[in-house]
C-alpha cells in the first residue's frame, strides 16, 4: 500500500456533473428480503432515465453472481460485500452517474461504513420499511418459508437481526403507499440535486 500513489486526472466528478447537468450520489435502499427494495429501485431509475439523468442500477442478486460470486453468506462475506459494493458506488459517483443501490444492509456499522466510503454529502439512505409480516406474505423468492424450516441459516428477520436505520432520509412502507407514491417522493427529495450543475 506504501508504494500506491493515486494519479491527478485531469476531468473530475465536478466537470462531470457540470456536463450531466446534475449532482452524482447513491440513493441507497435498505430493508427486508421482500420490502419492495429492487421494485422501487427500478421503477426510480426507469423515471430518471427518462427525464435524462445519468444512471445506474445495483442489486443484491445481481452482484452476486458477478464481481462478489466468490463470496458466501457468513458474517465476514456479508461485510466485504457491502465494502465492495460500496466502492463500485464511490466509483461510479465518480463518473458523474447517480447510483441506486438496492440491498438488505441490515447492520447499522455496515451503513456507516458505506456513508463514509461515499461521503456523506454522496449518501441519501431510503429506508424501506415495511413489515416482516409483509414481507413473509409476498415471499415472492421462498426465502421466508426456507429459513422458518430452518434451510436457510441467518436470514434477516428471521434468525439473524435488522437493525432499523435511526435516521433515513426517507422511510417509506410499499404496503401503505403504490410504487408511483414513493418514487415521487423520493424525487422530490432530490430535486436539488438534479438541478445542480455541479456539487463541488
Amino acid at each position: 500500500m506504501n508504494n500506491i500513489t493515486p494519479f491527478s486526472f485531469g476531468i473530475r466528478k465536478k466537470d462531470r456533473n457540470k456536463l450531466n447537468g446534475h449532482e452524482s450520489f447513491v440513493i441507497w435502499f435498505t430493508g427486508l428480503s421482500g420490502s419492495g427494495k429492487s421494485t422501487l429501485a427500478n421503477a426510480l431509475e426507469e423515471k430518471l432515465f427518462s427525464i435524462g439523468v445519468k444512471t445506474y442500477l445495483l442489486d443484491g442478486d445481481n452482484i452476486r453472481v458477478g464481481i462478489n460470486k466468490n463470496l458466501k453468506f457468513t458474517a465476514a462475506d456479508r461485510e466485504e460485500n457491502l465494502r465492495r459494493i460500496a466502492e463500485i458506488a464511490k466509483l461510479f459517483i465518480d463518473a458523474g452517474t447517480v447510483v441506486l443501490a438496492a440491498f438488505i444492509t441490515p447492520y447499522k456499522k455496515n451503513r456507516l461504513l458505506i456513508e463514509k466510503i461515499v461521503a456523506p454529502q454522496n449518501f441519501i439512505e431510503i429506508y424501506v420499511n415495511t413489515s416482516l409480516e409483509e414481507c413473509e406474505r409476498r415471499d415472492c423468492k421462498g426465502l421466508y418459508e426456507k429459513a422458518r424450516k430452518g434451510e436457510i441459516k441467518n436470514f434477516t428477520g428471521i434468525s439473524d437481526p435488522y437493525e432499523e436505520p435511526e435516521n433515513p432520509n426517507l422511510n417509506i412502507d410499499t404496503a401503505k403507499e403504490t410504487t408511483e407514491e414513493s418514487v415521487e417522493r423520493i424525487l422530490n427529495f432530490i430535486q436539488n440535486k438534479l438541478e445542480s450543475k455541479t456539487n463541488e
